[in-house]
């Protein structure tokens, strides 16, 4: 079996979730600007998932298909990933949204056009994120904890060989089950961001084509908030997975063979179940 390169895991790791950001930031482009009659909030949440379960499907065989600083950050904190592969994983993942989001910029040159000539807040939020008007940055801050601490808590769970997770070739599936679910329980207050990649990245673009206040908040006061999106996901991954470690996994049944899901496939495959848990995530 051919062993997995850095540079492969990391190209892994760029294309993965530059296929992600590019469904990601395409349906709300074409919600924002089809004036509400190409889509809705349902829409959205539902083409960020599958956009999920497709970059997991991209990337998950090379490097583990994280495509989250705050997933990556977890996983060397808890599961055993190297933490010399960390800087190169959160780099490629923010080239890949960064890319993706260039790509949305100019497909979307002419609509963009047509409803925002000024490239304003109007239609920012099809690159990055915001509090909605009335939410405070501590809600927002709060949020963003809450919900990156359930996404790696339950991404822990399927992706942990004795915890009986789905099988590999269904768990990018589920995963992406997981993104929809978040984006409809928890896109209310901050547009649910929960990934510092898939912000920055398309927030750089933006501003890098136009939009001169992408770095600051669309609503109230509009204080500089491009931080929050990267501090608060990965404050709220390391809560999530020392959850999961502590109140799930410490009380799960040994296996014979250590189970290592952070690590890209490296070695021939003796056992099913590591096969399955290490492909994904």
């Amino acid at each position: 079996m051919k062993k997995s390169t850095l540079w492969g895991e990391v190209s892994a790791e760029l294309l993965g979730t530059m296929v992600l950001i590019l469904f990601g930031t395409g349906v709300v482009a074409q919600v924002v600007t089809g004036d509400g009659a190409a889509g809705d909030h349902d829409s959205i949440a539902w083409a960020w998932g599958i956009g999920v379960t497709l970059g997991v499907y991209v990337a998950a065989r090379i490097s583990g298909a994280h495509l989250n600083p705050a997933v990556t950050i977890a996983l060397a904190a808890f599961k055993g990933f190297e933490w010399r592969k960390v800087a190169p994983y959160i780099a490629a993942q923010t080239v890949g949204a960064f890319i993706a989001a260039l790509i949305i910029r100019a497909t979307y040159a002419d609509l963009i056009g047509k409803i925002d000539p000024g490239h304003t807040y109007d239609t920012q939020g099809i690159f990055s994120t915001s509090p909605t008007a009335g939410v405070s940055i501590p809600s927002a801050f709060l949020d963003q904890v809450v919900g990156t601490a359930i996404l790696v808590f339950v991404i822990f769970a399927l992706t942990t060989a004795t915890n009986n997770p789905p099988m590999a070739n269904i768990g990018p599936v589920v995963v992406g089950l997981l993104v929809v679910a978040l984006g409809m329980a928890f896109g209310g207050n901050a547009g649910y961001a929960i990934n510092p990649a898939r912000d920055f990245g398309p927030r750089l673009a933006s501003w890098i084509t136009g939009y001169g206040d992408a770095w600051w908040s669309t609503s109230g006061s509009h204080p500089l908030y491009f931080w929050l999106p990267i501090v608060a996901p990965i404050l709220g991954g390391l809560i999530g997975g020392a959850a999961f470690k502590y109140l799930i996994e410490r009380h799960l049944p040994d296996e014979a063979e250590e189970v290592t899901v952070s690590e890209p496939v490296e070695e021939p495959i003796r056992e099913r179940a590591r096969e399955d848990a290490d492909s994904l995530v």
